[in-house]
């Protein structure tokens, strides 16, 4: 039987009486609190006692249920808000209108302090707040005296999410420019603030892109001309060392033309001044954001609004006598927090460097393989299944990231869910970015330069020996990583945060056959319409924050290797927008708005990854890249150097000279092989090359190899001073706040700052009057 009943909660009694007349009940109520029918005696009468509270505080509470479930509506009188609206008053900085109601998200969001706040008691006791502190909906929700508790989506037919849904969240809207006012007025400053920052990243993403492309298309003009690859395709007299122990076999160094000629696109000359403007652009983008992100608080009159302020607010108003929860530190718990946090980090870079042995070993698995592709393209295979683990152990170790950031948070004990939530973002995104960018930095900075010789290989455990470069260099590696990595991640990410919420919608929705046509009753259907949409928390935000602080890294830092990942970012962002509106929309149940006049701790992480953008594009340049080599090779010891005559290329003979020469009755026991050329080449090799630059009788570094560690050190050291002093120089010039914003507070300051000196005939006295007020004075 269904049940449509105002209820006042007694402790033994219910009485009825009705929520509102003559008014659509459906467009009324705040929030609803689902019960399982199947329940004990003593979550029932805990639930009365909590419900008796809300009741006494102010709230009326519908009640009706289905087969399953019992559903309580609850909606705050007027009343509630009544000091929240005369604190506003009293606070407004910018205009003299007196503000009578409150935004419907700000009336959710003011409910569900109360909510969380609200205490029962299961005796008469004045002072029950205090002695029954742990009787809460927190408390409520884990014994199962309440399954869910959210706030209602407005139907369709109320004009904001009518609008949002049809000029937002539809895929037509693909390039339209985002409703902001109307996201704001439904989702709360916080969420609207994400989409402004996510629309503006996609703005700024535009120039990135065309650049990224433009550098992509000049690797493409030369990717049959380039005088190092050419080299390469055409070395077939060149007799490389083989590239693992015993059973592998010498091979030509012409074998890997196509590998060379991929690796030529992305290392060039023009590589580098994208680097550079990549590293500004982050700047300059931050410096645009927060000019917009000024306009927008200002207009909303949150310009000098202080969270910590609110928080006291809403308390005061709750109960007028609680007291501030204090500041604390603890020694103790801080260098417990970073002992543990160290222990992760120790094992996130362990997993790296166990997918650099399972590496070795399947380049090995390759170079043997009966399959003539898989033998001819060890390496990249062997990078390709790299990849790949690295991304299965991304998925693996989001999860204990997540764990572990939520652990050392309940560790530290922060003050306000603020302070919590601004710690657990910093110790999230730190575990997140060592899990995406472990296996990056190896191959962008080691793979290749610690491996040895062929008279002295480095060794793992003695046992595996460490990849080397391919002789056009180690870019290629980098870029196949990171393409793999980064688009599995966004294809991937934004499939299962639309694809999960939907799939589970429709099962609660067949599964327990709750179609419109089965419920007469449309506030009831209503209610369990948005009971079987996901669940949102506090952390929802959290991931969209996380997943695209991360793909900025993927952007910014090592974006000298990949110059398409300004585009492949874009192409996903304007589909994410609309991803998140949706599922937002119709997927998630409405989350708790949140007021907000930045978003917080996210604009320091992104100024640090804009510092580590010109940090790691000097370093791939530097180290990673062979441009440096190629320099000095061009001025100093090519063709072209100390001033000869110029000749086709003054890059000619340069694969020759960046590779070292050994004799292959030097190698390790360990490395011997067992062909000695006659099977696979049809002849007996006694020397073969490896990349390096190392003499030829005891293989100690060449004059060569210290000018081009010089030039690299001193490539280095310019780029990064010479891409910072641009970077704060851009800073300076482009102000945070534009000067309008600045102004109209100056206006708004001076006339509050005059109506408060107003004499009490509304007049200030000028100096001519003070002047003779001061001389009547001295002659009495």
């Amino acid at each position: 039987m269904e049940q449509n009943q105002m209820i006042n909660i007694l402790p033994r009694i219910e009485e009825e009486y009705p929520l509102i007349e003559n008014c659509n009940e459906e467009n009324n109520i705040d929030f609803v609190f689902v019960v399982k029918k199947i329940e004990n005696d003593k979550n029932k009468t805990k639930r009365k006692l909590y419900l008796r509270k809300l009741n006494e505080k102010g709230f009326q509470i519908l009640r009706k249920e289905d087969a399953h479930n019992l559903y309580f509506g609850i909606r705050a009188r007027e009343e509630i808000f009544d000091k929240y609206i005369h604190h506003l008053n009293n606070t407004r900085r910018y205009n003299d209108s007196k503000q009578r109601t409150v935004l419907k998200s700000t009336r959710i969001r003011i409910i569900n302090f109360i909510l969380w706040k609200t205490r029962y008691s299961t005796i008469d006791d004045p002072d029950e707040d205090r002695l029954y502190a742990s009787n809460s909906l927190h408390k409520l929700l884990k014994d199962g005296a309440f399954h869910a508790v959210f706030p209602l989506h407005e139907e369709g037919t109320h004009k904001e999410e009518g609008k949002l849904h049809h000029e937002w969240a539809k895929w037509k809207c693909l390039f339209k420019k985002q409703p902001i006012d109307e996201i704001r007025d439904y989702f709360g400053e916080r969420i609207t603030l994400y989409f402004a920052w996510l629309g503006w990243y996609n703005t700024m993403l535009v120039p990135a892109a065309i650049s990224g492309v433009f550098v992509f298309l000049y690797g493409l003009m030369y990717f049959e001309t380039n005088q190092v690859s050419k080299e390469i395709c055409n070395a077939s007299e060149i007799i490389m060392c083989p590239l693992c122990d015993q059973r592998c076999r010498y091979w030509r160094l012409n074998e890997t033309c196509s590998y060379a000629k991929v690796t030529q696109m992305f290392d060039h000359e023009i590589t580098v001044i994208f680097a550079m403007f990549m590293a500004i652009w982050a700047t300059v983008f931050l410096e645009v954001w927060k000019r917009a992100r000024a306009r927008a608080v200002s207009f909303w009159e949150l310009y000098h609004w202080d969270e910590d302020e609110e928080d006291l607010v809403l308390g005061l108003l709750y109960n007028p006598n609680v007291s501030p929860k204090e500041y604390t530190h603890s020694y103790k718990r801080t260098t417990v927090v970073m002992l543990l946090a160290c222990v992760l980090l120790t094992v996130i870079i362990s997993i790296a460097l166990g997918i650099v042995i399972c590496r070795v070993i399947f380049a090995v698995l390759f170079t043997r393989s009966s399959s003539e592709f898989l033998n001819d393209h060890a390496s990249t295979a062997a990078v390709m299944v790299g990849a790949l683990l690295h991304f299965i152990t991304i998925l693996i170790m989001t999860k204990i990231n997540r764990r572990v950031a939520k652990l050392l948070c309940d560790l530290e004990r922060p003050r306000t869910s603020l302070a919590r939530e601004n710690n657990f973002t910093v110790k999230m995104f730190t575990f997140q970015f060592f899990t995406m960018f472990s296996s990056i930095i190896y191959i962008a900075f080691f793979l290749g330069r610690i491996n040895g010789h062929p008279n002295n290989y480095v060794r793992i455990a003695k046992q595996w020996r460490l990849e080397e470069c391919h002789p056009s260099g180690c870019m290629t590696d980098l870029f196949i990583q990171m393409a793999v990595v980064m688009i599995l991640k966004q294809m991937l990410s934004s499939c299962m945060e639309y694809a999960v919420p939907s799939l589970k919608h429709q099962w609660k929705r067949y599964h327990k056959k709750i179609l419109k046509e089965e419920v007469r009753d449309e506030v009831k259907h209503h209610w369990m319409k948005n009971y079987s949409l996901s669940s949102t928390d506090s952390f929802s935000l959290f991931n969209e924050f996380l997943e695209m602080a991360i793909q900025y890294s993927f952007t910014t830092i090592f974006v000298a290797a990949f110059p398409l990942a300004p585009l492949l970012a874009l192409v996903n962002n304007l589909f994410e927008i609309r991803l998140d509106a949706r599922k937002m929309l119709l997927l998630q149940r409405r989350p708790i708005p949140r007021k907000a006049k930045d978003i917080g701790i996210w604009v320091k992480i992104l100024e640090a990854i804009g510092v580590l953008a010109v940090i790691g594009n000097g370093l791939v340049i530097a180290i990673t890249s062979d441009f440096i080599p190629r320099l000095v090779y061009r001025y100093e010891y090519g063709p072209c150097g100390n001033g000869r005559s110029a000749v086709d290329n003054c890059l000619m003979g340069y694969v020759n000279n960046s590779l070292s020469v050994f004799d292959v009755k030097h190698f390790e026991n360990e490395t011997r092989l067992k062909d000695n050329g006659s099977e696979s080449l049809g002849f007996q090799v006694k020397y073969c090359r490896y990349r390096d630059y190392r003499t030829g009788d005891d293989y100690e570094y060449t004059i060569q190899f210290w000018h081009i560690f010089a030039a690299r050190l001193g490539f280095l050291v310019l780029f990064e001073n010479v891409v910072i002093c641009i970077k704060y120089i851009a800073a300076w010039f482009v102000p945070d706040v534009p000067a309008s914003v600045e102004n109209q507070n100056l206006k708004h300051t001076y006339e509050r700052l005059q109506k408060e000196l107003q004499m009490t005939n509304g007049e200030i006295p000028d100096n001519q009057m003070l002047n003779r007020c001061r001389y009547q004075s001295t002659t009495v």
